[in-house]
């Protein structure tokens, strides 16, 4: 089957499925795994998609997803031109089982599919803390702060890694908060994992010198920290190791 896939989550699904060897194309964000994207053709970012490159690539199966905001338009030009589409739109891990489970059927390889699921699974316990659990903000963006709310796959990993979202009740995939308004919610955990950043160019000092923020527990006591948003923004295999640095994290102030 000739695939095309548009997001970077399920680029990675189709090679933990072992079927990167269908891929005709792949979005210009899809960096992983490099031995498999390095040479394909990439036509374009996630808003910015060349329709009809996409065409002239004849796939029998484009994989999209509505993760980013706006990729509904992108996803109504994909079907306006005749392809056919699996769109996801993850919110839970939940969730993003669902998906590996359906491309790996569309892609005719159901059972690796349930054998990825029960993988990540294992390698991702739920942890009882015995004491009270520490406050993990996931922040996508330091300025504003805009952290994971309740439809987040991330706030299931917090759970799972042994701790508590503070804005866990959030009916949203993501809040943005005003710093005072995100201090006061008093944080013991920063995981910085900014959108469309380098892992490498997190600064942990923007965090620091936020006004007010001195006596937050996360700066008072140092434990901010850079996940990338690889791992934790994708919903895909590679939110296994997210869910490890979570972990680590969390652990580092039980």
């Amino acid at each position: 089957m000739r695939v095309f896939s548009h997001t970077c989550s399920n680029t990675e699904i189709v090679c933990a499925l072992g079927c990167g060897g269908m891929l005709v194309g792949v979005d210009a964000d899809s960096d992983y795994p490099p031995e498999v994207v390095a040479d394909l053709p990439k036509t374009g970012r996630d808003l910015d998609l060349d329709i009809e490159a996409v065409l002239k690539l004849e796939p029998e199966l484009v994989l999209t997803s509505l993760t980013v905001p706006g990729h509904e338009r992108v996803v109504a030009e994909l079907e306006a031109a005749g392809l056919r589409t699996l769109v996801c739109d993850p919110q839970s891990l939940a969730d993003v089982y669902g998906d590996i489970r359906r491309i790996a059927a569309a892609l005719g390889v159901a059972a690796r599919g349930e054998a990825l699921v029960a993988k990540m699974e294992a390698a991702m316990p739920t942890v009882e803390p015995t004491g009270q659990r520490p406050r993990v903000l996931v922040e996508w963006w330091p300025k504003p702060v805009i952290a994971a709310a309740r439809r987040s796959w991330v706030n299931d990993l917090i759970q799972r890694a042994g701790g508590s979202n503070p804005w866990g009740d959030v009916d949203a995939k993501s809040v943005p908060l005003e710093l005072a308004d995100a201090a006061a919610q008093r944080p013991d955990i920063v995981a910085m994992s900014w959108c469309g950043v380098k892992v490498e160019n997190y600064r942990a000092d923007k965090v620091r010198a936020r006004e007010g923020w001195r006596e937050v527990p996360a700066v008072a006591n140092h434990h901010i920290h850079a996940i990338s948003e690889a791992f934790l923004g994708r919903p895909g295999p590679r939110l296994v190791e997210g869910y490890r640095q979570l972990r680590a994290a969390i652990a580092a102030v039980e």
